[in-house]
This record gives structure tokens, sequence and C-alpha cells, in this order.
């Protein structure tokens, strides 16, 4: 059968469109099922007699039309979300190292720069992830979200100074001598937390850092970001006394690309996800997921810190 091969053979660009959906839709779940949905278009072309003269620009488009779709819903219920928004964490661990694709995408789309996105319109956040993620050229940007060239470049255009005027910037991934730094001064950090050492903690944060949690009204989180390095120091040690008190354990990983750590239960169920955002050899954002919705792709996830329905 021609047509299977030729699915078989396309799945090599899975990695490259969970990255594209992801970046675009924020969820991993989400993300998973929209590159199905394209497979799937793609299997019932070959059914149909449809030639496909480049099934990677087919999916591809096919993805990022589906993601355009699914956020433009998605923000819906977003407008009602209780407490501060982070996308689902794409989590790397040694001992659990999850999918090709999603590891492959660690170091492009991290927690910052996803949030930053998240003050886009849906096709400016296609069209910015495509160009500034990808480096997609504008007659390929046209193909995937079909608008016009010179359409693609006023919503490039357009989406970059809305990005800008965060004054952020968009998060570029690490260079590997500063992934290393990134690492030494995580597990400095962490170890400072868990010892209780918060004027060895607060020697790490940035003036500007702010710590956001996200528990969607179903667990425990701060509703609003927190900033100022001793607010956010006191909320991390005492967070930290909290869980090792239950019995939890935190593991370094990699989220997003960055470092990071898995907060366990004694049975091994996730409890939430850490990501820390560092940069000029200090920290300057501290992501905490604990949402059970957004964790349950990376197992079984903890009652430890669900608020009571």
């Amino acid at each position: 059968m021609p047509g299977s091969a030729d699915v078989t053979d396309a799945a090599g660009y899975r990695p490259l469109l969970f990255s594209i959906a992801y970046g675009v839709t924020g969820s991993v779940g989400d993300a998973e099922d929209i590159v199905q949905d394209a497979f799937l278009g793609l299997t019932r072309a070959h059914q149909a007699g449809t030639t496909i003269a480049a099934p990677k620009a087919y999916l591809a488009t096919a993805v990022t039309r589906l993601g355009i779709n699914h956020l433009t819903s998605a923000r819906v219920r977003r407008e009602t979300y209780v407490g501060s928004w982070l996308p689902e964490p794409v989590v790397v661990t040694t001992d659990r190292p999850g999918p090709a694709e999603h590891a492959e995408l660690a170091d492009s789309l991290s927690m910052a720069f996803l949030v930053l996105l998240e003050a886009l319109s849906p096709i400016e956040r296609a069209v910015f992830v495509l160009r500034e993620v990808f480096a997609y050229d504008y007659p390929d940007l046209a193909q995937a979200t079909g608008k016009s060239e010179a359409n693609c470049r006023q919503i490039f255009a357009r989406a970059r100074r809305r990005i800008a005027a965060d004054g952020r910037g968009t998060d570029s991934a690490p260079a590997p001598a500063r992934r290393a730094e990134g690492a030494e001064l995580a597990r400095r950090f962490f170890e400072a937390a868990d010892g209780g050492d918060l004027d060895g903690l607060l020697a790490m944060l940035a003036p500007d850092v702010v710590f956001t949690g996200d528990g969607g009204g179903k667990a425990r989180a701060t509703r609003h970001p927190v900033a100022e390095p001793h607010r956010v120091g006191q909320l991390f040690v005492g967070g930290i006394r909290r869980v090792r008190l239950l019995g939890a354990t935190l593991r370094p990983a990699w989220v997003n690309g960055r470092p990071g750590a898995v907060t366990y239960d004694p049975d091994g169920r996730v409890v939430s996800v850490v990501e820390l955002h560092i940069a000029d050899g200090a920290i300057r954002a501290i992501h905490s997921v604990s949402n059970p919705d957004k964790l349950s792709h990376l197992g079984l996830v903890s009652d430890m810190a669900r608020l009571a329905e």
C-alpha cells in the first residue's frame, strides 16, 4: 500500500509537528491530539487517491490550522481560568525521558516564552512561533496559515512589537555552556531552599524575579504572581518545608529545556513541576504548575496539593 508507506515515512516529522502544535496551544495533550488528527487527515487523503507531493508541508499546515482553531476556542475557557495560567510542562529526566518529540522540543519553547505568547491572538501566535522558533520564510508562512505573504509580514511585525513591549525578550534557547551553568545554579538554589538558607537563596534571585503558580483552582498555588526577592524567597522556602514534612521529594529535571524539578509524593505520584528561568547568572522567574489537569501526561498525579472539592 503506497499510501501507508508514505504515512509511515512521514512519522519522522512528529517532533517538528508536536513542537508547532505545543507552541501554538501550550498544551501537551492538545498538541498530541492535533498531531494525531493531522496524520489521520494525511491517511484519509491517501485513501481518497489524493497525491501529496510534500507530506511535511501538508502536515505542518494541518497542524498549524488545527492549532489556531483549537486556541480560538480555548481562549474562551482561559478567560474564566482561576488564578495564573501556565502551559503544561514538558519534563525530561534521566529516569523518565518521555517521547522523543518532547525531548527534541525542550530547548525551543520555555514557559517564560509561552507565557509571553498569551498576549497574542491565535493567528499572531501561530505566525510568531513558526517564524521566530522554526525560521519559516514568508511563502511557507502563507501556505501554513492561509494568509498572504504581505499579511504574514504585518502579523509577524505586530506580534513582535507586542512581545517586545513586555520587556523580557523572547528567551532564546541556552547555549551548552549556559545550560551547564544554569543546571549548577538550579542545584544550589534547590539545595539552599531545602536547607532553609534564605540568604543563600536570595543571592541567586534577580531583583525583578517573579514567582508564578498555576493551580487552576484545583490545587494549592498563589492566585497572583509574587514579586520582590525576599517575598519570593520566603514563599519558596516555606513551600519546600511543607512538602518535606509531608514526605515528598524533589527530583531535578529539565522543564521546557530549562532547569527545574518535579515534586513526588511518598507513593511516587507527581505533585508539582517547577521551572527556573535563568538569565545573566540569576533566576529571573520561577514557574510552578500544580494543576492536576496539567500534570496527568507525566504519570499518576498526587492528591497532596489538591484543594477540597
